[in-house]
């Protein structure tokens, strides 16, 4: 059994993708062997964004998260993603 270089600290993301990109995982890691991991605690990346909205949609839409007790951009992030979905369900069946 050869012996397996030490996993490098990343600061980001990024990082770590570009390392991986140019070295051979096989020198680091004995895939040989099963590791079970969990993700079920992982959420995704996500990336601030400006939007301008009228002020009577964004009352409305606070409106509807105070009835449903749920922070209002999550009830933002839900609607566009179900409409995502929707819209990519509709381009994949034509």
């Amino acid at each position: 059994m050869k012996k397996l270089k030490p996993i490098p600290n990343f600061k980001n993301e990024n990082q770590e993708r570009k390392f991986w990109a140019t070295h051979d995982s096989t020198e680091y890691i004995d895939w040989s062997k099963t590791v079970e991991l969990d993700f079920s605690a992982l959420k995704p990346s996500t990336k601030p964004i400006t939007i301008r909205l009228p002020e009577s949609l964004i009352g409305s839409i606070k409106t509807i998260a105070n009835k449903k007790d749920v922070p209002y951009q999550s009830l933002m992030k839900v609607f566009l993603s179900e409409r995502v979905e929707k819209e990519f369900h509709q381009y994949q069946t034509k």
